[in-house]
């Protein structure tokens, strides 16, 4: 899901119309209460208030139409290398490894790897993701199927004290298919348990299916015929908060998951990753080589606070889904606009403008 920040950043780049007739577009999420009554809603776009509307797009059209823009902007990618390690770096370039042996040099690493990611070991060699212990499991089926009612408003999640929340959520630009998932409780497992996990997809539909009868009738129609080609699962990791996202001669940079995992309540994490991306660029693009340790220090701080804000509000968001939680706090509106309205440039500027040419900037 790209909430209006991320598209902002799209739109400038000029991705954002390429993605859009392939992208399910909607503006709130709903949330229904065991009983199936309207309970809270949360604002994921709109034009009026935010300039665009969220949307919800397969991963594969994103980066299909990122890699056309790259490759017509004549930049090589170069596929089917896996990165092992760092081997040298100086203040003038990086030199990594690859694991058929190869190496290359470059001006600079970015960890754009996830929250297993593998160029985060050469700033943190002992640090390992931490399993949540919980996991969720998804499956697309035709939008048909569910005979959703008149005034039934999607996307929902349709809350259940016993068996936790049923996500439906439409995709496809026509809103045809859903999206339809639950978490459950697990024990954590080595990369090879998950995969093993995956490929039993009976147990995949078991679980989608189990309670299915404490659920109201759209979820029964949803789960009463899932084919298997589009099931996914997808265990939850953190990493704690990170001293530094950058290396000491500033030429490895993580960013995304990698260097902050957020939590899906808001739907940020992708988003918050396109802001990191953008903010980076920025401040690659306005420092020189003498003030780039100190630019990139104060875009990490920069970034953390939004990162932080986005946790906080996803903190919220979980308060309010609580079943004993009063009316008062349920109907109290979200301020969002700090989050899907921000100016990156001119936040970027706002950062550096704390950095003098003296060389001591200002925390």
């Amino acid at each position: 899901m790209i909430s209006p920040n991320a598209l902002r950043i799209l739109d400038q780049l000029g991705v954002y119309g390429r993605i859009r007739p392939e992208g399910y577009e909607f503006d709130k999420l709903y949330f229904r209460s065991p009983d199936d009554q309207p309970m809270d809603t949360f604002d994921f776009g709109g034009t009026e208030k935010y300039e665009y509307r969220g949307m919800r797009i397969y991963r594969h059209v994103l980066i299909r139409e990122l890699s056309a823009m790259v490759n017509e902007a004549g930049i090589p990618i170069n596929y089917h290398k896996k990165f092992v390690g760092v081997l040298a770096e100086t203040g003038e370039d990086i030199t990594f490894e690859f694991a058929d042996g190869s190496s290359e040099t470059a001006t600079c690493l970015v960890g754009a790897d996830g929250i297993h990611s593998r160029v985060r070991k050469y700033l943190y060699p002992d640090l390992e993701p931490i399993f949540t212990n919980i996991v969720a499991v998804t499956a697309a089926v035709p939008t048909a199927q569910l005979q959703i009612p008149d005034g039934y408003c999607l996307p929902v999640t349709i809350l259940n004290r016993t068996h936790g929340a049923f996500v439906i959520a439409p995709q496809l630009a026509d809103g045809s298919e859903v999206l339809i998932g639950r978490q459950k409780r697990a024990q954590q497992l080595s990369r090879e348990g998950w995969d093993e996990l995956l490929s039993n997809k009976d147990w995949c539909v078991d679980f989608l299916r189990e309670g299915a009868d404490s659920f109201p009738e759209i979820v029964q129609r949803a789960v009463a015929d899932i084919t298997t080609d589009k099931i996914n699962l997808w265990p939850f990791y953190v990493v704690p908060k990170l001293g530094t996202w950058s290396s000491s001669h500033c030429r490895v940079v993580i960013l995304g998951d990698a260097a902050h995992a957020i939590p899906p309540s808001a739907g940020q994490g992708i988003n918050q990753a396109f802001e990191d991306v953008f903010t980076y660029a920025l401040i690659l693009g306005r420092s020189d080589k003498g003030s780039l340790q100190r630019a990139l220090k104060i875009w990490q701080e920069g970034r953390q606070q939004r990162v932080d804000k986005v946790l906080a509000l996803n903190a919220q968001i979980d308060k309010r889904r609580m079943p004993t939680m009063g009316e008062e706090a349920e109907n109290k509106p979200f301020d969002l606009e700090w989050l899907y309205k921000p100016d990156f440039v001119e936040m970027v500027d706002s950062w550096l403008s704390k950095m003098p040419s003296d060389g001591n900037y200002i925390a």
